[in-house]
């Protein structure tokens, strides 16, 4: 295992806001990039506000959101709008490997920070873009966000409610991050591609294409003339052995058997029914889809009889396929969370540090940089103009013309 992590060296400039394109930027800091973070003086990058906007839960002096997704990152307060900065955009642009960007299309042509004005500067730049609704078609100049781009365009608000019941909202950031991941593989990829070519090349990952993947099994059947499923009705499913059930404290369980025919038996002798698997409406899986309100309704009478935990041990005795519907409380204590590094200590040089989620991309050969608290607006502005040749005097006239804060 070296001692050196596998992106030190390389330089990023994140130009995006918000989740998707910032949180890509955060994978490769994560393997030790020098990521620097470009936001408008004065507020900064939006994102910055989000936990103080309900419903999010307010933690005191602790920005969550921001501190997951901008770790291991410098702060530049650069005013793009500003004449004088075009020149830091220049340098920027040449000191980079790997730029990020989620600025509109239209934006980013006002700015001259298309990828045909940056590449001449740089032909090893690997330029990656995130967009709401894709490059191309009627609808790439609309802002885009993971509710409205990947959760209700893919058609998975729809297709996850409950029958009458309306469109469910999703978890905040729930599509942003796997696009995250999606323009982080992009952005590998592309570098992997340069290491053999010598050119930079660009990237693009949008928030509907990524709707479009996770979608896939119920658009690939309509995409060949099947019938897309219509919202379910937790009392008559179309698999009552794929289901949720509530518990007599009042939990959900789900169940979810891969090999039906030999689990069925062992799972109607584990709950108290062995008699069942005598009933012609529980002999294979066509007669179970066809019954499958029957079974459902004996089977809600049935998990609602006992507690969760009792529950628990006799479906995990029987080795049967479950799961549980945890809080996010739950979860954030959960054991395999901890065991298996998902949650990291932040590098805050405090006693008892916070715990923040990693980044899911790993390798068992190349360590990852512990996640350093996210950069204070404009906290690394001087640092990183030195970096680019900008001597104090420089920085001085930038500051005046309004450039930099």
């Amino acid at each position: 295992m070296s001692a050196t992590p596998l992106l030190e060296g390389l330089h990023v400039v994140d130009l995006a806001s918000f989740i998707a394109g910032p949180a890509a930027a955060t994978i490769l800091g994560d393997f030790g990039a020098d990521v620097v973070k470009v936001e408008p003086p004065g507020a900064g990058d939006a994102y910055r506000s989000l936990s103080r906007m309900p419903p999010n839960p307010r933690v005191e002096g602790v920005n969550y959101p921001w501190q997951l997704d901008n770790r291991n990152k410098r702060s530049i307060a650069l005013n793009l709008k500003a004449p004088d900065a075009r020149a830091v955009v220049e340098r920027l642009v040449a000191w980079a490997d790997v730029l990020v960007t989620n600025f509109p299309p239209h934006t980013r042509a006002k700015l001259g920070l298309d990828y045909d004005d940056l590449a001449p500067l740089n032909a090893r730049l690997v330029y990656a873009d995130v967009t709401g609704f894709g490059e191309e078609g009627p609808d790439a100049h609309l802002p885009g966000f993971d509710v409205t781009a990947f959760w209700a365009r893919s058609g998975l608000m729809d297709i996850t409610r409950q029958h009458d019941a309306p469109p469910a909202m999703n978890a905040f950031g729930s599509g942003d991050h796997p696009t995250a991941i999606s323009l982080f593989a992009g952005i590998m990829t592309a570098l992997y591609r340069r290491e053999r070519t010598g050119e930079g090349a660009r990237v693009t990952a949008s928030l509907v294409a990524e709707g479009a993947w996770a979608a896939g099994m119920w658009l690939q059947a309509v995409l060949v003339g099947g019938k897309g499923p219509r919202p379910s009705d937790r009392t008559d499913p179309p698999n009552a052995l794929a289901n949720a059930y509530r518990t007599a404290d009042d939990r959900w369980l789900l169940l979810a058997f891969a090999n039906e025919d030999k689990q069925v038996p062992l799972f109607l002798q584990a709950i108290g029914h062995p008699e069942a698997a005598e009933n012609p409406h529980y002999a294979d899986s066509q007669s179970r889809r066809a019954h499958a309100g029957e079974i459902a309704g004996v089977l809600d009478r049935t998990f609602a009889a006992r507690p969760l935990a009792e529950w628990r041990q006799v479906l995990d005795a029987a080795g049967l396929t479950y799961g549980v519907a945890q809080t996010i409380e739950e979860f954030a204590h959960d054991p395999q969370l901890v065991a298996n590094g998902i949650l990291v200590p932040i590098d805050d040089g405090s006693t008892e540090p916070h715990l923040t989620v990693d980044s899911p991309v790993r390798l068992d050969q190349e360590p990852k940089v512990r996640p350093r608290p996210a950069p204070d607006l404009g906290e690394h502005t001087d640092s990183v103009l030195h970096d680019l040749g900008y001597d104090d005097a420089g920085i001085e006239e930038l500051r005046k013309a309004r450039a930099v804060a």
